[in-house]
């Protein structure tokens, strides 16, 4: 018996589905990583460059402005404090399971654990740990 929107009662409708949940990274789309604004805010006299230049091409994840593996030289060399690492690892989780779905698996590629540690640099990550969490978010 269908209710009188034409759905099986229970059901949700379509639109509510997506309703509160992040968009979908693309494979092959640069990633523009929030992140720049947010160091940016949180420390602002310590960055000196536009960080939003330097952000993440799918599905090689390299810096879109320098070529390099992302996240690049010049977001490591951003000086950390506890605040600017709050930030960063709510930005660059995200990046974690769609990095390591691109990345695994290639040849010459990283595993899981370094892609882990790779783009979570800012923290002290034992190998561990890193494949704890490599298995998560795979």
């Amino acid at each position: 018996m269908t209710h009188h929107t034409g759905r099986e009662p229970g059901s949700v409708a379509p639109a509510r589905l997506n309703a509160g949940k992040p968009e979908r990274l693309d494979a092959e789309k640069t990633v523009r990583l929030d992140a720049g604004e947010a160091a940016s805010a949180v420390r602002p006299a310590d960055v000196p460059v536009d960080l939003e230049l330097h952000c993440a091409g799918r599905p090689a994840w390299r810096c879109a402005h320098d070529g390099e593996p992302f996240p690049c030289p010049t977001w490591r060399a951003l000086p950390l404090d506890d605040s600017l690492r709050a930030v960063l690892l709510a930005a660059f989780t995200l990046f974690l399971r769609p990095a390591i779905r691109d990345l695994r698996g290639h040849p010459d590629g990283p595993t899981p654990t370094e892609i882990v540690r790779r783009f979570l640099w800012f923290l002290p990550v034992t190998d561990e740990e890193a494949r704890a969490v490599a298995l998560r978010y795979r």
